[in-house]
């Protein structure tokens, strides 16, 4: 497609991105970028449902680093329960939850896919239908929203 100057200007991300999940408490949680997967992924583990005045949450914790052993706890409202086909092919049926992400100083509702993600080199996936029409990706490129700064070693 050939760029006019009436075309719309898009943002652009990279292959990976550090992204905020702010309703879930999670303020930045680093995501692969994946045009080839349609739904996006957070890594979850210890799911339990519970109803509260006929409506269906799920508790869950999730490690939004991949080296600290920091959980958040989570609370969240259940969409509904989706068969979803890994990369490897294997189909299962996960957990489906609806949250804002925060992306380059953007922010809209995405739903999210509930799995261990435990294997996985990371904590969340950002599928296609998360971004569509939102932005552009640069997939030769990372971290367009920038890197956070290290927090010095604690003594």
């Amino acid at each position: 497609m050939q760029r006019t100057d009436d075309t719309p200007q898009q943002p652009v991300i990279g292959w990976r991105e550090w992204v905020s999940l702010p309703e879930l408490g999670i303020g930045r949680i680093k995501a692969k970028v994946d045009t080839g997967a349609r739904s996006s992924s957070l890594h979850a583990i210890d799911i339990v449902e519970q109803v509260r005045d006929g409506v269906t949450y799920l508790q869950f914790k999730v490690l939004p680093a991949q080296r600290k052993e920091r959980f958040v706890e989570v609370s969240a409202k259940l969409l509904e329960y989706r068969h979803v086909r890994s990369s490897s092919g294997k189909a299962s049926s996960r957990p489906v939850i609806l949250t804002n992400v925060g992306i380059l100083g953007q922010r809209w509702p995405i739903e999210l896919t509930l799995a261990n993600r435990t294997s996985m080199g990371f904590r969340m996936l950002l599928g296609r239908e998360a971004f569509r029409g939102r932005m552009l990706v640069d997939a030769g490129k990372s971290y367009y929203g920038g890197k956070p700064k290290r927090r010095p070693p604690s003594r």
